[in-house]
């Protein structure tokens, strides 16, 4: 499985980006999706997950203070996962990284994109 991570760019604090990520096959056959960023020096951290159950809809986890201005989300029909950002502030700049994997778990590590880097000028 490739993943391919698109979106990222330059941005004002208070922009919004929509981040991509598109799955080679159909992600019917990932049931978990995420987002992770990384700054230098800092862990990998996880932005958020989505993860879709056998007949329970899917269900998501943000990480520590993030949920509000991030949204997770995938459209199975298209094999693309998003990340939609709101309100950027100059600490969001990282480089984001998409994941998914043939498991239901809400930190999918399995298959990771290239990254896409955001820089949130203040």
């Amino acid at each position: 499985v490739q993943l391919q991570a698109s979106g990222g760019g330059l941005v004002q604090a208070g922009g919004s980006l929509r981040l991509s990520c598109a799955a080679s096959e159909n992600i019917f056959s990932l049931p978990a999706m995420a987002w992770f960023r990384s700054v230098q020096g800092k862990q990998r951290e996880l932005v958020a997950s989505i993860t879709t159950g056998a007949g329970s809809g899917a269900w998501t986890k943000y990480g520590p203070l993030l949920e509000g201005r991030f949204t997770i989300s995938r459209d199975n029909a298209k094999n693309i996962g998003y990340l939609q950002i709101t309100d950027l502030k100059p600490e969001d700049t990282a480089v984001y990284y998409c994941a998914a994997s043939g498991s239901e778990t809400t930190r999918p590590d399995e298959y990771w994109g290239q990254g896409t880097l955001v820089t949130v000028s203040s």
